[in-house]
This record gives structure tokens, C-alpha cells and sequence, in this order.
């Protein structure tokens, strides 16, 4: 089963970013580096990336057959997605114990969420 594990900035992981040394920082990326290593190796890692800042999104709609792109508005929002891996491992119990690897759980939380097998549907 695949599970996303779900990276969110926000004023707490800010703060402790912030408070990092440039060493402390340059160890928290190797961290990630490890880690997606660690789990390809284990072979459960489908994906897994940073995101750029929001201020470099772009948001999409489609009205009367007409695509739309904007770059707002932007909502004043604290907590935004800051990255996510993609794992296939057979349980909750197993994902949970991936996202605890992952360096941000050290000082924050990550989400872990089932990713919904649509295999089975007919359209």
C-alpha cells in the first residue's frame, strides 16, 4: 500500500530552522539524503521532494473550455507543504515508522496519509 508522508513549514519548524547553525543545517539535508537512501534501498520509495516556495506556484482552473493560470491570491496562510516521500510498504505500522526517520519528525510533526488505491475503479 502507498502512504505519502507530508512535510508541512510552519511557524514552529521556522523557528527551529532558524535557530539551526549552518552545520546544523548542512546535517538535517543529509538527513533526507540518508533517508531517501535508506529507503530505496529497502525499496519503498516511489518518490519524494521538496517544494519551492509558494510564492512560485501558479493556480489553474478551467472556465467556459478556457485554462486559467494565476499566481494568486494567496491566502495568509502560516503552514504550507514543504515536501513529501512517496512509500509502498504493507502497513500503516511500517509507514509510521519511515515518517519517524524523516528529520523534520524531530522537531515538528509529518503527516502520514493512505494513499487511495483507485485501481479497482471503472470509469
Amino acid at each position: 500500500m502507498k502512504y505519502l508522508i507530508l512535510i508541512q513549514s510552519n511557524p514552529r519548524s521556522l523557528a527551529v530552522w532558524d535557530a539551526m547553525s549552518d552545520d546544523e543545517r548542512t546535517a538535517f539535508g543529509r538527513g533526507h539524503l540518508q533517508l531517501n537512501e535508506e529507503m530505496a534501498e529497502a525499496g519503498v520509495h516511489v518518490a519524494g521532494e521538496g517544494l519551492a516556495d509558494p510564492s512560485l506556484a501558479r493556480f489553474v482552473s478551467v472556465r467556459d473550455g478556457r485554462t486559467i493560470v494565476s499566481d494568486g491570491p494567496f491566502a495568509e496562510v502560516k503552514e504550507h507543504l514543504a515536501g513529501f516521500y512517496l512509500i509502498d510498504v504493507p502497513s500503516l505500522d511500517d509507514a509510521v515508522a519511515w515518517a519517524a526517520k524523516v528529520p523534520d519528525a524531530a522537531n515538528t510533526e509529518v503527516e502520514v496519509r493512505p494513499v487511495l488505491d483507485m485501481s479497482g475503479w471503472e470509469f
